[in-house]
C-alpha cells in the first residue's frame, strides 16, 4: 500500500490541479473559427484590393483578432469563476459606463450613421459586445444570489430586467435595434429558465414587446426595415436591396454551391459580404449542404453549452451553470437571427455571425465567452477525476 501511495498520489494530485478541457466544445469552436476566416477571406478579397489595394487586409486583421481571441480564452479559461460570482455590480456598472460612453460626443465613433464605437488609438471597439456579456454575468449571478426571490415576486424578477431594460435602451440611443433585442432576449431566457412565474413573464414580454412595436411605428426609418422584408423585390433597388441580393446568392449555391471563391454576388453587389451577410456568400459558395454543416455546428455548440450547464448544476457550481445557459441562449439566438435575416424570414438588424463574419470586437468577446464555458466545464467535472490507464497499470503493478 505504501507503494502506491509514492507513485500514485503524486500523479493524482498533479491529475487534480491540471485543468479539465472539454474536447467536443473546444472542436466545435475550431471548425466555427476556422469556417470564419476562410469565409472571411472569399468573401472580402475583391472588396479589399479594389478599396484598400490589399487583397487580404480584411483576413490578415481578422487571423490577428482571431490570435488575441485565442489569448482571450485562455486567460478566461484560467480565471477561477468565484471571481466574477463577486463582481456582479462592478460588471453591470462598467457594461453600462460602456454603453453610456458611446453616446458622449467625441468618445463615441459613428459608422453607417449609428454611433456604436469608441476609438483607441487605431483600434476600435463596438461597446455593445463587451457589455452583453458582462450583463449576462451580472445576471447569472444575481439568479444565484436570489433564486427564490425570482421565482416568487415580481420584484425580485423586475430588479434585474430594470437594468437590462436600461442597457437595452442605450442601444436604442445608438441605434442598435439588434443588439437590443439579442441582450433582452438572452436575458428574458435565462429568466425563463429560472423560474419565473409564467404572468410575471409575460406581463413583462408584452411590454417590452409593445414598447418595440410603439418604437418601430413612430420611426418610419425603423418601420420599413421591419417590414421591408416581407416583399424585398418590391424596392430592389433601395430598401430592400441588400435582402434581393441576399436572396440570390443563396439561390445560386443549390445543393453544393458554386465552389469556394466563386461567388459573384460579393463582387460588389452584395453589401457588406463579409460581415453582416457572410452566411449568404457561405450558402452561395457551398450549397444546402454547407449551409446545413453551418447550422449543424451552431446546434452543438447550444447543446454542448447546454450540456455543460447541466453538468455544473450537478456539482453545484449554479453561477456557472447560469452562465453557461445565458452564453448559450446568446449564441443560439444571434446566429438565429443573422441566418434569418440573410434568408429573408427576419427583418435586417446588423448583427454579425458569431465566430465567422469579420469583426475584431465580435470575435474577441465571442472568444472570451467560449473561455468562459470551458471554464465551466472545468468547475463542474467530478472532484476525484478517474486515473488515466497508465496509472491505474502502475497502482495494479504497484499493489
Amino acid at each position: 500500500m505504501s507503494a502506491i501511495a509514492t507513485h500514485v498520489t503524486p500523479a493524482m494530485r498533479r491529475q487534480t490541479r491540471a485543468l479539465h478541457i472539454d474536447l467536443p466544445m473546444v472542436w466545435i469552436f475550431s471548425a466555427l473559427l476556422m469556417t470564419g476566416l476562410v469565409m472571411v477571406a472569399s468573401s472580402s478579397i475583391v472588396i479589399a484590393d479594389r478599396e484598400l489595394e490589399s487583397p487580404f487586409y480584411y483576413l490578415v486583421r481578422q487571423c490577428a483578432y482571431a490570435g488575441l481571441g485565442v489569448m482571450g480564452l485562455l486567460l478566461m479559461l484560467a480565471c477561477p469563476l468565484r471571481f466574477w460570482v463577486h463582481s456582479g455590480y462592478v460588471l453591470l456598472a462598467f457594461a453600462l459606463l460602456l454603453l453610456a460612453a458611446v453616446l458622449i460626443p467625441g468618445l463615441g465613433h459613428s459608422v453607417n450613421g449609428s454611433v456604436r464605437w469608441l476609438r483607441f488609438g487605431p483600434l476600435s471597439l463596438q461597446a455593445s459586445e463587451p457589455a452583453r456579456l458582462l450583463l449576462i454575468m451580472y445576471l447569472a449571478g444575481y439568479m444565484v444570489r436570489h433564486p427564490d426571490s425570482i421565482r416568487e415576486n415580481f420584484k425580485g424578477f423586475m430588479k434585474p430586467m430594470v437594468f437590462m431594460l436600461l442597457a437595452a435602451a442605450l442601444l436604442l440611443l445608438e441605434p442598435d435595434f439588434g443588439a437590443a433585442t439579442v441582450l433582452l432576449g438572452t436575458a428574458l431566457g435565462m429568466l425563463f429558465l429560472g423560474g419565473v412565474r409564467l404572468r410575471h413573464f409575460l406581463f413583462l414580454f408584452v411590454i417590452v414587446g409593445g414598447a418595440f412595436a410603439a418604437l418601430a411605428l413612430t420611426s418610419p426609418y425603423r418601420l420599413q426595415r421591419l417590414t421591408g422584408f416581407l416583399d424585398p423585390w418590391a424596392d430592389a433597388y433601395a430598401s430592400g436591396y441588400q435582402l434581393t441580393q441576399s436572396l440570390i446568392a443563396i439561390g445560386r449555391g443549390e445543393w453544393f454551391g458554386v465552389g469556394l471563391g466563386a461567388s459573384v454576388q460579393k463582387l460588389y453587389y452584395l453589401p457588406e459580404a463579409h460581415t453582416d451577410f457572410v452566411f449568404a456568400v457561405l450558402a452561395e459558395e457551398f450549397g444546402l449542404a454547407g449551409v446545413v454543416v453551418v447550422i449543424a455546428l451552431y446546434m452543438a455548440l447550444l447543446w454542448r453549452a447546454f450540456s455543460i450547464a447541466q453538468s455544473a448544476m450537478h456539482a453545484e457550481a449554479f453561477f456557472g451553470a447560469w452562465l453557461a445557459r445565458g452564453i448559450g441562449i446568446w449564441f443560439g439566438l444571434q446566429a438565429f437571427i443573422n441566418i434569418g435575416v440573410n434568408m429573408g424570414v427576419l427583418p435586417t438588424k446588423g448583427l454579425t455571425l458569431p465566430l465567422i463574419s469579420s469583426g475584431g470586437s465580435s470575435l474577441l468577446v465571442s472568444c472570451a465567452a467560449v473561455g468562459l464555458l470551458l471554464r465551466v466545464a472545468h468547475e463542474a467535472r467530478p472532484k476525484r477525476a478517474p486515473l488515466p490507464p497508465r496509472l491505474r497499470r502502475r497502482a495494479r503493478r504497484a499493489a
